[in-house]
């Protein structure tokens, strides 16, 4: 059985982002072992002389490395991503490199009707950036607008039409990552890539 790492990409206490990963934490229960990471406790990325990276941020990414896939959980603000992700994001990229060719599935709930549209597809070119350049499921989106009246008191997704879309959309992932197992022959050359590259440098 798969092992995937389901990051909440909020550092708010009650979001239903952190909901959504949970239902699909039971929901997927006989397909994958789910494990919730919070970013809440990281500090606000900063760069240092002796490129410093807080132990909260090596835990994460020995928890990316040692997983099959990852799934992250995006609210919306502002038509981008939280500034939590951005810095939590910025940390796994900064001397660390545990996404480098991993499959990751992007999910995103927000109270409006367009489900962190926007912001999904912000995460996806921060995702495919040269520090991190991880392996995105193509193709992929999981909006659940609406998001304070999506769930039942049990916290199971209301819709049947958008249970129907995630259980399409993790089978999906389940064979992208099985598949990416198979695509690892550039690995050691993109972790290099990532590591020795710079925005500082021309």
């Amino acid at each position: 059985m798969n092992k995937f790492v389901a990051i909440v990409g909020s550092n708010s206490n009650k979001s239903t982002n952190r909901e959504l990963l949970q239902y699909m934490q039971k929901h997927f229960q006989n397909q994958a072992e789910i494990e919730l990471v919070e970013i809440k406790g990281l500090p606000i990325f900063k760069k240092s002389a002796d490129r410093f990276v807080p132990q909260e941020a090596k835990d994460i990414a020995t928890k990316i490395e040692a997983a099959d896939g990852v799934i992250i959980a995006t609210p919306e603000y502002d038509h981008s991503i939280t500034a939590a992700l951005t810095s939590a994001l910025a940390w796994l990229s900064y001397g660390i490199h545990p996404f480098v060719d991993k499959p990751v599935m992007i999910t995103g709930a927000s109270y409006g009707s367009l489900g962190s549209s926007r912001a999904q597809s912000q995460l996806r070119q921060i995702l495919d950036s040269p520090e991190l350049k991880a392996r995105i499921m193509p193709s992929s989106e999981f909006l659940l607008g609406h998001s304070l009246q999506a769930f039942d008191e049990d916290e199971n997704l209301k819709d049947p039409n958008e249970v129907k879309q995630l259980d399409g959309l993790f089978k999906d992932f389940v064979q992208f990552v099985n598949i990416s197992k198979q695509l690892n022959n550039a690995n050691v050359v993109n972790k290099h890539k990532a590591e020795q590259f710079s925005w500082d440098k021309d």
